[in-house]
């Protein structure tokens, strides 16, 4: 007998005890598409301590919240989380799988896709349900973000994993009513393939890159180290932003590779992305097309960069920014 497939699961993560921010935008994209199929959102959440996490999950929009706790589950570790998602999806059947297009999710997705022999539509930016069919239809990018390519797949569960940024969390909302389900589940050490022997945190000083709302990022056209640490700084101090780099200065060491935004690099999708002394290759733009506003400033005219920007600036970084600073400043304090 064929499983019935229905309702919606999030496979959520903990950051810090709390839900992590693409928990909370994956949970606004599944309480639109379940109520479409007018079926349920659940929310799978595993750590080794879960604590007020699962309140928040109904918060922000879970019907039910399924929490699986085990040592094993403190750090994430393919071997041990791939026992707990497979058991849970084998035994509620749910029509629609999602997941973030994050270290965990980009990991764990394919793994779980290859156990259930289904698909998986991987940085979806665009989530939706078709009236007729019930089917989820997936958008993500293609040719290095210069198009945009619609699938979907008639295997059951449909999965995709979802680019941060790409959705919006529901507003919080402390009165919902839900139910925290308990996960039983024997998690088998044993078949740990893979050991975490040292996890190490990259300093965050300011606002981190995923969080930013606006981004001041630089290119090889800077021409050092300098530049980073006080043009663009500036500038994104003054905004309230971060400073990210395209490979290049990553590359030559001229900022911490944790800054690199591109499609081997960080997926970022600020309101405001500023590209300053960036060519705009397809790698680069891959990491950065989902900002709703992109500014370029760069001296060559016929930069790729320009092809993607709303906003463009043809001049020497040099003089444009300081400017741009100076009269922002002037601005902010009228």
């Amino acid at each position: 007998m064929m499983a019935e497939y229905k309702g919606i699961l999030v496979c959520g993560e903990l950051a810090d005890g709390k839900l992590a921010s693409i928990t909370t935008e994956l949970l606004g994209c599944g309480r639109k598409l379940a109520d479409s199929l007018q079926e349920s959102l659940s929310c799978l959440l595993t750590s080794d301590a879960i604590g007020e996490a699962s309140k928040e999950a109904i918060a922000f929009g879970a019907d039910k919240v399924y929490t699986v706790e085990h040592p094993a589950l403190k750090e994430y570790q393919a071997d041990f989380h791939i026992q707990a998602v497979e058991k849970l999806v084998k035994d509620i059947s749910p029509r629609i799988i999602l997941m973030g297009q994050t270290f965990m999710g980009r990991d764990l997705a394919p793994r779980l896709a290859f156990r259930l022999d289904t698909s998986l539509a991987t940085d979806c930016l665009d989530l939706s349900i078709d009236p007729e069919t019930k089917l989820l239809i997936q958008t993500r990018p293609a040719y290095g973000g210069n198009a945009r390519a619609v699938f979907t797949s008639e295997l059951m569960p449909q999965m995709a994993t979802v680019r941060s940024k790409a959705m919006s969390p529901l507003d919080r909302d402390n009165s919902r009513k839900g139910e925290v389900i308990p996960f039983k589940i024997d998690i088998d050490t044993s078949k740990v393939r893979a050991k975490i022997i040292e996890t190490v945190k990259e300093e965050a000083v300011g606002v981190k890159l995923e969080d930013a709302s606006v981004i001041v990022s630089g290119g090889r056209g800077l021409g050092g180290p300098e530049p980073f640490q006080t043009t663009l700084k500036e500038l994104a101090d003054l905004l309230h932003g971060a400073v990210g780099a395209s490979r290049p200065p990553a590359d030559n060491g001229w900022v911490p590779a944790a800054l690199h935004i591109g499609l081997t690099g960080k997926i970022v999708a600020p309101d405001i992305y500023i590209a300053i002394a960036i060519s705009g290759s397809s790698q680069h733009i891959a990491g950065c097309s989902g900002s709703k506003h992109i500014i370029a400033i760069n001296k060559d005219p016929e930069a790729n960069i320009f092809r993607e920007a709303e906003f463009g600036v043809v001049g020497k970084y040099e003089e444009v920014v300081p400017a741009f600073t100076n009269k922002l400043r002037e601005l902010l304090a009228g």
